[in-house]
């Protein structure tokens, strides 16, 4: 499982690079199957990533293309995928997007993420043994509307309350 801890992340968006790169060829944001919410206004770096839901929307594909691994990572068949966009319209938190006509989503780059790697600060680490059991159903009506990247910003905004409070408190001391 990817673990983040948003309060490590400096916003350098090597996570994205990498990934991006070990799935094209290419670097590019648009590529990654990471992205890292850049919340200026706060001067915050999120990074959202699949986190292999509880609810496991993506899987109420109509075709049946999206599948659980055996390692717990979201598998994309091309071939019964007909990219009607379903997946990205029922991820809450927008981790899967559908670009140049395929579905991103984190696939744990088969058990060896990128991103892990590329990261220096820490703030994305993975752990095989972990088995996550977050419920995203808290976003899924708040988001229901909402394009990949407006709910990628929504659940950075509401995950971080917590950091920017602690921020907030330490300061005014």
């Amino acid at each position: 499982m990817l673990l983040i801890d948003p309060a490590k992340c400096s916003g350098c968006r090597r996570c994205e690079t990498h990934c991006s790169f070990f799935h094209s060829g290419r670097t590019g944001h648009l590529g990654a199957r990471i992205k890292v919410e850049k919340i200026e206004i706060l001067g915050f770096d999120f990074p959202v990533v699949c986190h292999q839901c509880k609810e496991h929307y993506c899987t109420k594909c109509p075709q049946k293309a999206i599948s659980i691994t055996e390692r717990g990572s979201i598998e994309v068949s091309p071939t019964l995928c007909n990219l009607c966009g379903a997946c990205e319209q029922l991820c809450p938190i927008g981790a899967i997007e559908i670009y140049n006509e395929i579905p991103h989503v984190c696939d744990l780059c088969g058990g060896n993420p990128r991103c892990v790697e590329a990261c220096k600060m820490d703030a994305i680490t993975y752990d095989p043994q972990i088995k996550q059991t977050l419920s995203l159903e808290g976003f899924k009506k708040k988001t229901k509307k909402m394009t990949p990247a407006e709910k990628r910003y929504e659940y950075a905004m509401q995950s971080s309350q917590t950091l920017r409070d602690d921020w907030l408190k330490n300061r005014s001391k």
